[in-house]
């Protein structure tokens, strides 16, 4: 199972909604649309969901797929899961600026989670994130949260 989620954040993430909704994944998709205008039309979705939903899916996924929040990180990461990670762009109308993009170099260059900045190459990270699975990191989460914390201060600082 795969699953997406954008955040609460008031600007649309069709970009990435879209993309998703099209490769047409022969899996259970379900995607966290937030305030996107893009309605899906393969897969499971719904705008908001609750705390415990968020934490249902994301420990029953073998994929999530999620935007440059430190929140949705954090969420895949307490389960031993990486991330593969689309940060909002300024350029596509996603956020005010691209802080998104610079947090998630910062922690990429930890090796904790893998991101995606060309859209289309989405298909092929999922599918290097299955090839991969057994390696990727499954480490001690909470020195890791520590140091993610400060890299998360630091990264705030420059914004």
């Amino acid at each position: 199972m795969i699953f997406v989620t954008v955040g609460t954040h008031e600007q649309q993430f069709n970009r990435l909604i879209e993309y998703v909704d099209r490769l047409n994944l022969d899996e259970d998709v379900f995607i966290q649309t937030g305030y996107s205008t893009y309605i899906p039309k393969n897969c499971r979705w719904k705008a908001m969901i609750s705390h415990d939903e968020m934490v249902a899916y994301a420990e029953q996924a073998d994929v999530i797929i999620t935007h440059g929040g430190p929140g949705s990180i954090m969420l895949a990461l307490q389960f031993g899961k990486i991330p593969i990670v689309v940060p909002r762009q300024k350029t596509f109308g996603e956020h005010v600026n691209d802080h998104q993009v610079d947090f998630s170099r910062r922690l990429e260059q930890e090796g904790k989670i893998a991101v995606v900045y060309d859209i289309g190459e989405l298909g092929s990270k999922i599918e290097e994130y299955r090839n991969k699975k057994g390696e990727y990191y499954r480490g001690n989460t909470s020195s890791f949260c520590r140091k993610f914390g400060h890299i998360l201060r630091l990264s705030l600082i420059h914004i």
